[in-house]
C-alpha cells in the first residue's frame, strides 16, 4: 500500500528500483575496509597549491564577476579555452559556440534526457554500462536496447539491430576506457560504428571524461564528433583537475539541439558555479596543464602496474579480467557458479570492497562480473587488497 508521500511522487520516480550504490556504501563505511569500489581519482592528482593561487588571482583580476549571475551557456573564457582544445588536439573545427558550460557531464546527460525522451523512447546503451548514466536515463522511462561491449568496442551489428527499434532517440558511448570495463573502442571499430549511424537521425553521446588518462598507445579520433551533427561530446575537468569544481562541458554543432539543452539548463540552475569557471580558467591559462595531466598519467599507470602484478601472482586462473590502456578500471569475471553479489559480501568481510557487476546492466540476472578502482588507493593498499581477495576466490 502507498504511503502518503508515495502518493504525491511521480509515475516514472516510483517505478525507479532502491538505489544500489546507497546500498553498497552502508556495507563499506568500516575505516578498515580497503575500497576498490568507488570510481574516485587519486587526491594526490588535486593541484591544490597552483589552484589555492588561482582562487586568489581570480578574485584579485575578476572581481565582482566572480559572485554575480552569468551566461547559462559558460563564461567565454572558458568555452574559447576548450574549443579551442579541442581543435588542437583532435581538428573538431567547433567555436566557443558550440560549447555548454555544465556542471559536470553528470548534469549533461541529464539535460540531454530531458530534451529527447518520451515515456517508452528507445536509448542505445553499451552492455555493461556507466551506472551514473543508466540511473539518469530510467527517470525519463525510456526502453533500453543494450548492445554488447567486447574488447574492440560496440558490436556493430547488434548496433545496426537496436537502431531499427522505433522511437530510438540516442546512442549513449565511453570510447575510451569504458566505465566500467577499463575498455577501449579500436579505430576500426569506431569507424564502423560511425558508417552505421552516419545517415540515421539519432543523436551519438560521445561521453569522454577519461579521455585525456592514455598512459599506452595512441590516442584514436572521436568516432563522430566534429563531422556528424547530432553528435554529442561530453569533457569533464573532474577527472585533471579537481572534480569538487563540478565543471563538465558538452560540445556540439547542432546548434538547435544546442540552444535546446541550454534551455533545459536555463530553467534547472541558470548556469554552472561562475566562481569555479573563473578559478578554472585561471588555473589553466597560468599553469602547464598538460604536464599536469602527465603526471597523473604515471600516477596511474603505476597504479594499475601494481593492481594487474598482484592479481597476476594472486588471483586464480580461472578470473579473468580487463587490462586498460588509460583510464581508472579494471572488469573482472568470475568464474561459472559464481556471482558478483555474493563475492561483494564476502570480500567485504575480508575488508576490502569491489562494486559487483549488476548496476552496470540493464537487466542483470546474477552476474559474475565485477569492477575494480586502481586509482584511489595507495599501492600498499592495492596489493594488500589484492592479496585478501585473491585468497578468497
Amino acid at each position: 500500500m502507498e504511503t502518503t508521500t508515495q502518493q504525491l511522487l511521480c509515475k516514472n520516480v516510483k517505478a525507479l528500483p532502491p538505489s544500489f550504490i546507497k546500498g553498497m556504501l552502508k556495507a563499506t563505511q568500516d575505516p578498515e575496509i580497503i575500497s576498490f569500489s568507488g570510481g574516485l581519482p587519486s587526491p594526490l592528482s588535486f593541484p591544490m597549491e597552483a589552484l589555492g593561487k588561482s582562487m586568489a588571482h581570480a578574485v584579485e583580476r575578476y572581481g565582482t564577476k566572480l559572485f554575480q549571475y552569468s551566461l547559462t551557456a559558460g563564461i567565454p573564457e572558458l568555452r574559447e579555452f576548450i574549443a579551442a582544445r579541442c581543435n588542437e588536439k583532435y581538428g573538431l573545427g567547433v567555436t566557443a559556440a558550440d560549447i555548454l558550460i555544465t556542471t559536470g557531464s553528470q548534469q549533461a546527460l541529464d539535460l540531454i534526457a530531458k530534451v529527447t525522451l518520451d515515456p517508452g523512447d528507445g536509448v542505445i546503451v553499451e552492455e555493461p554500462g556507466y551506472l551514473g548514466a543508466l540511473q539518469t536515463f530510467l527517470q525519463y522511462a525510456p526502453t533500453f536496447h543494450p548492445v554488447a561491449l567486447s574488447e574492440d568496442g560496440l558490436d556493430v551489428e547488434g548496433l545496426a539491430s537496436a537502431l531499427a527499434a522505433p522511437r530510438v532517440k540516442f546512442i549513449y558511448t565511453v570510447p575510451n576506457f569504458q566505465n566500467p570495463t577499463g575498455l577501449t573502442y579500436s579505430a576500426q571499430n569506431r569507424k564502423a560504428v560511425y558508417n552505421v549511424i552516419r545517415d540515421k537521425n539519432v543523436i551519438l553521446i560521445e561521453d569522454d571524461p577519461y579521455g585525456e588518462l592514455r598512459f599506452d598507445g595512441k590516442t584514436l579520433p572521436y568516432i563522430a564528433a566534429g563531422r556528424f551533427d547530432n553528435c554529442i561530446l561530453l569533457g569533464s575537468f573532474s577527472k585533471t583537475a579537481t572534480p569538487g569544481m563540478r565543471v563538465g562541458y558538452l560540445v556540439c554543432k547542432n546548434a538547435e539541439l544546442l540552444e535546446t539543452i541550454a534551455a533545459a539548463k536555463e530553467s534547472s540552475d541558470v548556469h554552472t558555479s561562475v566562481l569555479s569557471q573563473y578559478v578554472l580558467y585561471d588555473y589553466l591559462t597560468h599553469n602547464d596543464y598538460d604536464g599536469h595531466i602527465a603526471e597523473i598519467r604515471a600516477l596511474y599507470e603505476s597504479q594499475c602496474k601494481t593492481m594487474l602484478d598482484a592479481m597476476s601472482e594472486c588471483f586464480p586462473a580461472s578470473v579473468s579480467y580487463t587490462r586498460p590502456d588509460g583510464g581508472m578500471f579494471i572488469w573482472c569475471t568470475l568464474p561459472e557458479g559464481k556471482t558478483a553479489l555474493d563475492f561483494f559480501y564476502e570480500a567485504v568481510e575480508c575488508k576490502v570492497a569491489v562494486a559487483p557487476g549488476d548496476p552496470f546492466y540493464t537487466a542483470p540476472k546474477a552476474v559474475r562480473t565485477f569492477r575494480l578502482n586502481y586509482t584511489n588507493a595507495s599501492k600498499e593498499e592495492i596489493r594488500e587488497g589484492i592479496r585478501r581477495l585473491g585468497t578468497l576466490l
